[in-house]
């Protein structure tokens, strides 16, 4: 498919204002040539390479929309379309991160990437375009929005042992507890995706929550050898907590973790944690990203104790149909079924899981 390039002159500037829209292999190919020579983006979620683990890992089809000035790109949105057997099409930015959307200091770059945005989900059929921003764009085009999670991100200390000293007394006790417990920590890349999927979709399906397929968490290990790795703590050869953690340049973030609920008497989780922190501070990172909470939940207590500061998120929609609540997995109408889920043999939720997961925005 051949880009599509659009031109709007603007008399503010000597250089007229255009936009590419990237589509299928035209977006694999920018994730991978035009961005390559570009420095590593401060905070990993704004990674292009996020598009082709989308679409090898969930075979969601990747768009690109590029803003530029003469031959410079000034602003960008990476958006998928998700599309699954169940619930419909959508177009999002970006499915599995916690923040995305529109990249642009520009006002005029970004009216004009969230207008066409807003036209590729009218021409898709669309039932609603979702950018997961952190502080909201203004646009006639949104007309609902979704405020009630927060980023929870922890600046990190020069070093170990400042960053240790920074905990407070509680929660050290936690690790020096977990470091009594005769655990052994494990870091490495698709080596550990056994022990991190057998720990974390077994988890998913406790909390009755369709598990993301293994095959996409083989794409980001692939997609993003120089900076994803796994986290596993083991009990002689058990693994009991489970972390993937993915650095951008100055930024780390944990989009997914999971622990054995039976071991929590042991603070395997804080240990693990601990390890994260100290990982993140060796490699000279400046923020620890632990993800996005919803306020006073429990995932939202137990990243404060870590001394978390709390930021923005709204996540803008054009929506065309139904409501934005019912594709939410703490929508009411789910609670039946996240009971029936709970009650799924592991081998059985992990074949059903990924197919359903697919399809949720």
């Amino acid at each position: 498919m051949q880009k599509e390039v659009e031109t709007i002159p603007e008399m503010t500037s000597s250089q007229p204002l255009t936009l590419e829209v990237l589509q299928n292999q035209d977006v694999l190919n920018s994730a991978s040539g035009v961005w390559k020579d570009l420095t590593s983006p401060n905070h990993p979620a704004d990674d292009l390479r996020w598009l082709r683990v989308l679409a090898k890992g969930f075979d969601h089809r990747p768009i690109l929309l590029r803003a530029k000035r003469g031959e410079s790109v000034i602003g960008q949105l990476p958006l998928a379309k998700v599309q699954g057997p169940i619930f419909g099409k959508f177009l999002v930015g970006l499915p599995y991160l916690n923040s995305g959307g529109v990249k642009t200091d520009d006002e005029s770059a970004a009216a004009m990437l969230i207008e066409k945005a807003i036209h590729l989900t009218d021409e898709h059929n669309c039932r609603y375009l979702e950018l997961r921003h952190e502080e909201p764009r203004v646009n006639p085009g949104f007309n609902a929005e979704l405020t009630t999670k927060i980023h929870m991100r922890l600046p990190l200390q020069e070093n170990q042992e400042a960053q240790r000293a920074a905990l407070k007394a509680s929660v050290r006790n936690q690790v020096k507890k977990g470091e009594k417990q005769g655990f052994t920590i494990h870091w490495g890349g698709p080596e550990l995706l056994n022990d991190f999927y057998k720990v974390f979709s077994r988890r998913m399906r406790d909390l009755g929550t369709p598990v993301y397929g293994r095959k996409f968490f083989a794409a980001i290990l692939d997609e993003f050898q120089d900076s994803a790795e796994i986290c596993s703590v083991r009990d002689g050869k058990k693994p009991v907590a489970v972390a993937l953690l993915i650095h951008g340049s100055n930024v780390t973030e944990v989009p997914s973790a999971s622990s054995l609920p039976e071991y929590n008497r042991t603070n395997a989780n804080m240990l693990m944690y601990w390890n994260l922190l100290a990982r993140s501070v060796e490699r000279g990172q400046t923020i620890f990203d632990f993800g996005r909470s919803t306020m006073d939940g429990p995932t939202f207590k137990f990243k404060k104790q870590w001394g978390c500061q709390q930021e923005p998120a709204t996540w803008q929609y054009y929506l065309r149909e139904g409501s934005v609540e019912d594709m939410r997995p703490d929508s009411g109408k789910k609670k039946m079924l996240i009971e029936l889920w709970k009650r799924l043999p592991v081998w059985l939720a992990n074949i059903i899981g990924p197919w359903i997961v697919k399809g949720i925005p």
